[in-house]
């Protein structure tokens, strides 16, 4: 894959202006350039640019104002779609976004992918099956989103994950995604595509700067600061387990432990999918993790608040909703501790997920859309 296959199909110009319409569709013509350092004749050339090659279109001009009323702009949903995937410890889900970052299908494969070969073989059948009912050419895919559990290593960026995904790790899986989808495809963690789909489908409507809290067998984070997703040197940024000491590791926030904590309940719980669709917080054994997950949760709202003073934390990945509000409740934040004058720091808004869906799943089908159309 060259540099040039992967760079973006859009100037830095043009996709400033697609992510401008992205956020505020339907959006005037004439209000369009508020929001740039461009002038207005700048913008009114892209607008039209970008109109010739079908990736904006004109709608109805706006009612009830004065003068000549400005058309409104809009993506062109059709004009190009992506691939995700996001691979799990107990599923592996498929999603097509269109132009306009939404999901217009998607297939999720139950139980653990443990034949990676075998996985993909069938991802390819999903897709095409898609394709078809979706009536979507296969020539306007422009990419595919790769997200899995885990974290990378080494130069060339192999996942090391959970032990469920054994056949996944440590291997250069680009290449062979390439060939079996026929696509350029980037990797990314699914804490990381999370917090991507969250920036583009749900807090980060209204939130520029956000720490996203993946829980799913494992724990991690992404982090998104003014509006992007900051990745780190090595990819890792959003890793948040490693502040935590080894001997404090079954206390975490890895749902596999709450899991562990329900069987011996006699609560049983067969995956976590499972998990979040039949959460009940009356079940117990709930309230025993919770008593040793929160302080490490407190621990990592602290470290999050001091480091990257976030607008927002957003409680993701494949956590109950209920179970999500509790620890919201019961979080003791920095700005609750006697400070200097009697007066505290602002702190972050503890939020849950406001994406529709997986947002790892979601974030997996957009990264090529963002990395090559939008900021």
């Amino acid at each position: 894959m060259t540099v040039l296959e992967k760079s973006p199909l859009a100037s830095g110009n043009e996709r400033l202006i697609l992510d401008i319409v992205r956020r505020h569709e339907p959006i005037p013509r004439a209000t369009i350039t508020a929001d740039t350092n461009l002038t207005q004749q700048s913008v009114h050339r892209l607008v039209e640019t970008l109109m010739a090659r079908g990736l904006l279109r004109a709608g109805a001009p706006l009612k009830g104002t004065r003068g000549q009323p400005s058309p409104m702009i809009e993506l062109t949903r059709k004009a190009a779609y992506s691939i995700g995937i996001s691979v799990n410890t107990d599923a592996v889900t498929l999603s097509v976004a269109d132009f306009g970052c939404d999901i217009v299908g998607q297939e999720t494969l139950r139980g653990v992918p443990g034949d990676r070969k075998a996985t993909l073989a069938a991802l390819v059948r999903k897709l095409n099956s898609i394709l078809t009912r979706q009536e979507i050419l296969r020539e306007s895919l422009i990419g595919l989103g790769f997200a899995m559990s885990g974290f990378f290593v080494g130069e060339d960026r192999h996942f090391n994950a959970p032990e469920p995904l054994r056949d996944w790790s440590l291997i250069d899986l680009q290449p062979e995604l390439e060939e079996a989808f026929g696509l350029p495809v980037w990797l990314e963690n699914n804490a990381t595509t999370g917090a991507i789909g969250e920036s583009l489908r749900g807090v980060g409507r209204w939130c520029q700067t956000f720490a996203y809290l993946s829980f799913n067998y494992g724990f991690g984070g992404g982090l998104v600061l003014e509006g992007k997703p900051h990745l780190g040197f090595h990819g890792n940024a959003g890793e948040f387990s490693v502040i935590y000491d080894p001997d404090e590791a079954l206390r975490r926030l890895a749902l596999q432990y709450l899991i562990r904590i329900l069987r011996k309940n006699g609560i049983e719980v067969g995956s976590i999918e499972e998990l979040k669709q039949n959460f009940d917080p009356s079940w117990p054994g709930v309230e025993s993790w919770l008593s040793e997950t929160m302080p490490m949760l407190d621990r990592l709202i602290a470290t999050l608040t001091g480091v990257i003073d976030p607008q927002a934390i957003v409680f993701g990945g494949q956590l109950p909703p209920a179970l999500g509000q509790m620890m919201i409740e019961r979080a003791n934040m920095p700005s609750q501790r006697p400070h200097r004058y009697g007066v505290a720091p602002h702190g972050p808004r503890l939020v849950l997920s406001e994406t529709r869906g997986d947002a790892s799943a979601v974030g997996a089908a957009l990264l090529p859309l963002k990395y090559r159309y939008f900021l």
